[in-house]
């Protein structure tokens, strides 16, 4: 269809609904996409942990949560790294990997990761435990070595004895075979 009147430049007709040059359109809301890195990747229930971003841009301003996390993890501007945050595992956080999700608050970019909570297993003896009152296993084991005399002892013990034996039996027989040496 053509628009303009007789003796007029014939132009094209404007698009339905008004106006002959369309707005621009607004960009899209920016959502970028990307992960956290987490630090240490690998920890225990009531540890804390470090976490990481860049995905918010220019954005100051972000939260982090996860279920093994005891509270929401606040996040701030760090150096050229990006966004910084720490967070508390929850002590009763069951062992198993969770998922970290971190929203922009300035830009509505999201991160993502994966944290592993793990119950270090204590260490079980593998020979009895001495038992005792703190340190009195040990003073108890040394004072039985120096109670007494051991069998080295009594040997030692035993030989002083028949030296002393032979040299009383030697000195009475040459006082028997010499009556007028004395």
């Amino acid at each position: 269809m053509l628009w303009g009147g007789a003796g007029a430049a014939k132009f094209p007709a404007p698009p339905p609904g008004g106006g002959g040059a369309r707005a621009p359109r607004a960009p899209p809301h920016d959502r970028r996409t990307g992960t956290v890195s987490i630090t240490p990747s690998t920890t225990a229930p009531g540890a804390e942990v470090e976490l990481w971003t860049d995905v918010c841009g220019k954005g100051r301003r972000a939260k982090g949560n996860s279920d093994a996390f005891a509270s929401v993890a606040h996040f701030r501007p760090a150096d050229e790294r990006g966004l910084f945050a720490e967070a508390r595992i929850r002590s009763d956080a069951e062992p198993r990997s969770y998922d970290v999700w971190v929203t922009c608050e300035d830009s509505g970019g999201r991160a993502t990761g994966t944290l592993t909570v793990v119950h270090h297993n204590r260490p079980s003896p593998a020979a009895p435990v001495k038992a005792g009152g703190g340190g009195a296993a040990t003073l108890a084991d040394r004072s039985a070595e120096a109670q007494g005399p051991g069998t080295r002892h009594a040997v030692i013990g035993l030989v002083l004895a028949a030296v002393a034996a032979v040299a009383v039996a030697l000195r009475t027989s040459r006082r028997r075979r010499d009556p007028a040496g004395s």
